[in-house]
């Protein structure tokens, strides 16, 4: 099966359930937002999607592979939006969530994007971190010490 295909239907079936089947199908939920919230929440899902596909993007051309776990990159990515922060993806996804309870004015909605973001926290220190550690040695750990985990750093970068 092609790297493509397999981004395809990982996107489809993992961050498709957590960002839009669950928000969409899960939750009941009224009118959607209008007037001039609705543009902030429009924004909010345009740029999640954004994210997410910039960062499968590069875990396919950079890494040479999917961020399935049963089929993650070969390389270290350490570009694009890997270079401010080490979880863009999930950063996407959580936009994502976050653009759905913006649209309907949701409150559980908002409650379901803060309880993503603790299991994406707890995924990322308890599995992810130590496997990239042990996947990629020295490198993980100047990478590591260089960029943030969540949140870019703002003012003076390094080149």
């Amino acid at each position: 099966m092609s790297l493509a295909l397999r981004n395809l239907l990982f996107t489809l079936v993992v961050p498709g359930a957590v960002a839009v089947y669950v928000p969409l199908f899960v939750f009941d939920h009224g009118s959607a937002a209008d007037g001039w919230s609705f543009a902030p929440a429009l924004l909010l899902l345009a740029l999640g999607a954004a994210i997410y596909a910039w960062c499968v993007w590069d875990f396919a051309v950079a890494g040479r592979g999917t961020p399935s776990p049963n089929d993650p990159p070969r390389a270290l990515v350490v570009r694009g939006l890997y270079r401010h922060t080490r979880n863009p993806m999930y950063v996407g996804v959580i936009t994502v969530v976050s653009g759905w309870a913006a649209l309907f004015r949701e409150p559980r909605l908002a409650l379901y994007a803060l309880a993503v973001l603790i299991c994406f926290h707890l995924r990322v220190r308890l599995y992810e971190e130590p496997k990239l550690a042990e996947l990629f040695g020295d490198d993980y750990a100047r990478y590591r010490a260089r960029v943030p985990r969540w949140f870019p750093r703002l003012g003076r970068r390094e080149g």
